[in-house]
């Protein structure tokens, strides 16, 4: 009898043991144990229910199951909503939960914190597959057909973690051998119905049993020692489904802050937040790393987050330690939907949030109103001041959006870069010198009208003190000292916040500040504070610091006194011909120079012309026409020529990562004392395009060649951009690209 309840249960709970892997998968997501706990008590559930009703009609099993899920999700949702502090009446938080589970399980930030609209669905999942597999296998004895649901699940699962997790070869290989086992256990040994006793029935079917688990073990053996190869030659990343949802969209409010203080500056008295902190700290409202020349902006990315907030990257988190700091902020007249807190936000309980990693920003995705209560535990840093003389910036692609400037830098802040870093090597002296500079020399005004444009920058620096010029809020001291570090190679960014004190108080708009931040290697964001003092005197502008004056003057006046003519005196057709070759008053040199200075001019302009378009059209035979192959060996071609009139020619002997390499060394623009280098990181992408086009014909595409001719571009431009306006006129009049290479 124990025999055969054994078993009868043997192939549920091999079902059973299936679904419990598989949200066992999926919890790796999710933050605790409570998720893969639900998920085991809903396959518990289905798989008991379907056993319990084994003896009653098939008809009336799902209803009852339903019945049972219903009361189990029930409970689910109303611990998981305990668990995470979420309010609101069970009712509506099952609605909710159901009718937006799947594109909150997607969108939602990793790690994913158990709440009922991120369990809901998966526990649901789970039920309706036990119920499915158990019934198929036990009922009517399909197992094959039965395992399906169970697959489709951890399947599932897989997809549902993508790339966020490690490797999961143990676990695939449990799944693969439990679903083998149940396969083996419902299969039956056919034998002669006469001829053979009972115990050669049962030593054949043991010599069945012993070879499948042979087999098995072969498999199992066999997968774990190809996994390793087999996954080095795989250089695809398996699909984030969290890249399938878009993030909120900001307005221009939010998505540049910046803008905001001028206004703010205005009305100072006007009541923002309510602020209680247990430390001193700066209650961070954004943070700006993108600007184009024009404006900064956020260029965030936000996802739904819980009330536990992962950590940023290793490549933006410092390396020292770190302050928890408890605030609790009642917003009053803040508007938006920027969330403020101090850096870096590791909990926030009483909203539910969005949270951008990189920065460790929030956003409320319902906006703010007036009585909006939340509270924030941060991480704040405390590096080590005494690491700052001798620390590092970092190079490399995740610091290029750090140190992009857009096109059109003023000459003026260039050359005011180079004399600021000049007697500075270490990067920290030069980010110093930057903030002495701009505090002793701007006076601090609230009524300086709002802008960080270049022209806005240059009038900042450069402008008459008498029109408007050197003074402005803390939006022009941020976006100066962020552009100049930038032109200085020091990874830069505004952040846009208030100044909080201990205790409890009222956040007006006389608060709002802005700030710069560098980022040094191992201490990660530092700020800087150009402002200066309330009761500091501003000194004035050495000329070593004005700009240059210009070099154009009048033109010189004529010494001979202009003529008066007598109407009585005769006219020169009247006095005959003149002995020096004049006719009718016209000197005939200056006829014969007219006629030949037309004549050069007119060849000028057809060279000129004809420059423009030959070199227009071996552009567009390198980029645009040819193999993907032969495209990707012009835009390399394009690079090369470019090189070569900035007067920086790369040898042929240098494979493609060293040119890249030189390039990004060489192309530097000196002047004065001072060399401010070019970032180039694309190049080392179409290097890499470059190595695969020459070492296997063939395998190139479009897309690479498309990202191999906009780096290529991308990289001539900010290049020539760097050069002086004459230099820049001749690069494009050189007809040196037209005879350099014949092919192509």
């Amino acid at each position: 009898m124990v025999i055969r309840a054994l078993r009868a249960l043997t192939l549920p709970l091999l079902i059973l043991a299936m679904l419990v892997l598989s949200g066992a998968v999926a919890g790796r997501i999710y933050s605790g144990t409570l998720f893969t706990q639900l998920v085991a008590g809903a396959a518990a559930g289905s798989v008991l229910v379907s056993v319990a009703c084994t003896r009653l009609r098939a008809w009336l099993v799902a209803p009852l199951s339903v019945l049972a899920l219903g009361g189990y999700l029930a409970y689910a949702l109303h611990l998981s909503a305990q668990r995470a502090g979420v309010d609101g009446p069970l009712t509506q938080l099952a609605a909710d939960a159901l009718r937006d589970g799947i594109p909150r399980l997607i969108a939602v930030l990793l790690p994913v914190e158990p709440q009922p609209d991120t369990v809901a669905v998966p526990i649901v999942v789970t039920w309706l597959a036990g119920l499915a597999a158990t019934e198929l296998a036990t009922r009517t004895r399909r197992t094959l057909i039965g395992l399906a649901p169970p697959v489709l699940l951890f399947a599932g699962a897989l997809w549902l973690v993508g790339p966020s997790a490690k490797r999961l070869t143990w676990p695939v290989l449990a799944f693969a051998g439990l679903a083998v086992a149940a396969l083996v256990f419902t299969g039956r040994v056919r034998t002669p119905d006469t001829g053979v006793d009972a115990a050669t029935r049962r030593a054949l079917r043991l010599r069945t049993a012993l070879a499948g688990a042979v087999g098995l073990l072969l498999i199992i053996g066999l997968t774990a020692a190809l996994e390793q190869p087999v996954a080095q030659r795989v250089t695809t990343a398996p699909l984030d489904p969290r890249s399938l949802i878009d993030p909120p969209d900001l307005d221009a409010l939010d998505e540049n802050p910046l803008i905001r203080l001028s206004g703010w500056a205005l009305q100072p008295q006007q009541q923002l937040l309510d602020v209680q902190t247990d430390h001193d700290a700066r209650i961070r409202l954004a943070v700006l790393s993108d600007y184009d020349g024009v404006t900064w902006r956020v260029g965030a990315t936000y996802r739904p987050a819980g009330r536990t907030l992962p950590p940023p990257p290793q490549s933006s988190q410092p390396g020292q330690g770190a302050q928890a700091v408890s605030q609790t902020i009642i917003v009053s007249g803040l508007t938006g939907k920027l969330l403020p807190a101090a850096a870096t936000a590791r909990r926030v309980d009483g909203v539910r949030v969005s949270y951008d990693q990189l920065t460790g920003t929030l956003l409320f995705p319902a906006g703010l109103t007036p009585g909006t209560t939340y509270t924030v535990v941060s991480q704040q840093a405390e590096p080590d001041v005494n690491l700052l003389p001798g620390a590092e910036v970092p190079t490399g692609s995740q610091m290029a959006r750090y140190l992009a400037l857009g096109p059109g830098v003023p000459d003026h802040l260039i050359r005011l870069a180079q004399q600021l870093g000049a007697d500075n090597g270490a990067p920290y002296q030069r980010a110093l010198a930057i903030e002495q500079f701009l505090s002793d020399h701007y006076q601090l005004d609230s009524q300086a009208p709002s802008g960080h444009a270049y022209p806005n920058l240059d009038f900042f620096l450069f402008g008459p003190p008498n029109g408007g010029g050197r003074r402005g809020t803390s939006e022009q001291f941020a976006a100066t000292f962020a552009v100049l570090a930038r032109l200085l190679n020091l990874p830069s960014r505004v952040v846009v916040g208030f100044e909080a004190h201990a205790g409890q108080r009222a956040l007006t708009a006389g608060d709002a500040l802005a700030w710069p931040e560098v980022y040094f290697t191992d201490l990660g964001w530092i700020p800087f504070h150009p402002l200066p003092q309330p009761d500091q005197d501003v000194k004035p502008l050495e000329n070593e610091f004005k700009p240059l004056p210009e070099t154009s003057s009048p033109p010189p006046q004529s010494p001979e006194p202009v003529p008066t003519y007598d109407t009585n005196q005769p006219t020169a057709t009247e006095a005959g011909p003149s002995p020096t070759g004049q006719a009718a008053g016209v000197p005939v040199a200056l006829i014969a120079g007219a006629g030949g200075g037309g004549l050069l001019l007119v060849l000028l302009v057809g060279f000129i012309v004809f420059v423009l378009l030959a070199r227009a059209a071996l552009r567009r035979r390198r980029l645009d026409e040819g193999t993907p192959g032969e495209r990707i060996a012009g835009a390399w071609l394009e690079v090369g020529d470019a090189l070569r009139l900035a007067g920086h020619p790369a040898g042929g002997h240098l494979s493609a990562a060293e040119t890249a390499a030189h390039a990004a060394d060489a192309a530097a623009l000196v002047r004065g004392k001072h060399t401010v280098r070019l970032r180039a990181p694309a190049l080392d992408e179409v290097a890499g395009t470059v190595n695969t086009a020459v070492f296997g014909p063939g395998t190139s595409d479009d897309a690479e060649a498309e990202k191999a001719r906009s780096g290529a571009l991308a990289y001539i431009d900010e290049l020539k951009a760097r050069r002086s306006w004459w230099r820049r006129l001749l690069w494009t009049l050189h007809p040196g690209p037209l005879r350099w290479h014949r092919r192509r």
